[in-house]
């Protein structure tokens, strides 16, 4: 345990100060530093340092077969990073540096601690777009791993007051550099078949209709891909005979039953994705189906569960808010402005916590653009409890 977490302030449009420094001398130095990027908080150590390493897997309680992300400031990082890659991965990263495109390349032997890589024979490598995140890497001096900056298995943070929930005292430092811009992790990507394809292993802020730009061919890993909750969904029994979740958990399929009735499914290879993420404390279930139907389904759950004594909770639309009798109802934002309500997710679900939310309730929304990530988090948050109406 660390005695204190300190709180450096760096003002995104002059991050030019003597915090910077600071943070990044700490990590040179083998420290952990949470720091702002623009898809949510990221929890960075150098990624050359094993002994620092450890230090984010002990901080966050994070299982080290589960492989990180390493934050570069400058394409100059790379190529002692990687061996060589294909052109397109170059077309990428011209396209898509900095931003919130992660690439899955061959790693060199023996320049990253093995648990950044997790045994594997590449490394995940991105180029933020934050100018916080950059005047700290590049004042580090080094290349950062970089996990959410949250205990294992939590809501990502998108603000620094969630970091400090999660882990004061765990770290030496958190860059105050306002809430997350995206609001949900990046976008992971493998090349394959030579270099003529890509596979997403995880959705993030960059969509695949962005991908294809530069990429005709995608394909998805088994767990990234859109709708890929169907096999685990089950048919909505009437919500007056809705069984306990003892009764549940035998409807969805092969499953490890974790601490507390959660359930984790088998996962990809890539980083970030082997186990249950994104999870309020409350069990919660996601409802697919027509407004109509998953909200009558919804509220129909929230009495029997306060029949029971239960606190409930929504995570609902803007649309559909005005349906829900819930003791907590959590407004994510508009349909028609998803990428808005995907800033707002990881906020929401944590607000369930916040108010002592025993059950919760997710709506669903259509998998395109940004509403394929935002649906693969919602997924994973219910550790694939899904419902179909």
């Amino acid at each position: 345990m660390i005695s204190k977490t300190i709180t450096l302030r760096i003002d995104p449009a002059n991050p030019d100060s003597e915090s910077v420094a600071q943070a990044g001398r700490l990590l040179r130095e083998g420290g952990t530093v949470a720091f702002p990027t623009e898809t949510v908080y990221g929890l960075g150590a150098n990624a050359c340092d094993h002994a620092a390493v450890q230090r984010i897997f002990e901080a966050k309680g994070r299982p080290t077969d589960n492989p990180l992300i390493v934050h570069i400031a400058d394409r100059a990082q790379l190529d002692p990073l990687v061996l060589p890659y294909s052109g397109i991965a170059r077309r990428l990263m011209d396209r898509f540096w900095p931003g919130p495109l992660t690439l899955v390349l061959p790693v060199r032997p023996g320049v990253v601690s093995p648990h950044v890589t997790a045994g594997l024979d590449t490394v995940a490598v991105r180029l933020p777009a934050h100018p916080v995140a950059l005047a700290v890497i590049a004042a580090a001096g080094c290349p950062v791993a970089a996990p959410s900056a949250n205990s294992s298995g939590r809501p990502s943070p998108t603000e620094v007051s969630h970091v400090l929930d999660d882990l004061d005292g765990r770290i030496d430092a958190v860059i105050d550099g306002g809430a997350a811009g995206v609001g949900l992790e990046s976008t992971v990507v493998e090349i394959i078949d030579g270099g003529s394809a890509l596979r997403i292993l995880r959705p993030g802020g960059v969509t695949a209709e962005d991908l294809r730009e530069v990429v005709p061919r995608i394909e998805y890993d088994e767990v990234a891909a859109p709708g890929q909750s169907a096999s685990t969904a089950r048919e909505a029994a009437p919500a007056a005979a809705a069984a306990p979740d003892a009764g549940r958990i035998a409807d969805i399929g092969p499953a490890i039953l974790l601490p507390g009735g959660r359930l984790a499914h088998s996962a990809p290879r890539s980083p970030g994705m082997k186990y249950a993420h994104y999870a309020p404390r409350g069990i919660m279930e996601l409802v697919q189906g027509e407004p109509a139907a998953a909200s009558a389904y919804i509220q129909g759950e929230v009495r029997t569960a306060r029949a029971r004594g239960e606190r409930t909770g929504v995570l609902v639309f803007t649309e559909h808010a005005h349906l829900y009798d819930a003791d907590h109802i959590a407004v994510v934002g508009s349909l028609a402005h998803l990428e808005t309500a995907a800033q707002g997710l990881y906020a929401a679900l944590r607000s369930f916590d916040d108010n002592g939310v025993q059950r919760i309730w997710a709506e669903s929304c259509p998998e395109q653009g940004i509403g394929h990530a935002f649906m693969n988090r919602v997924a994973k948050a219910a550790a694939h409890l899904i419902v179909r109406v």
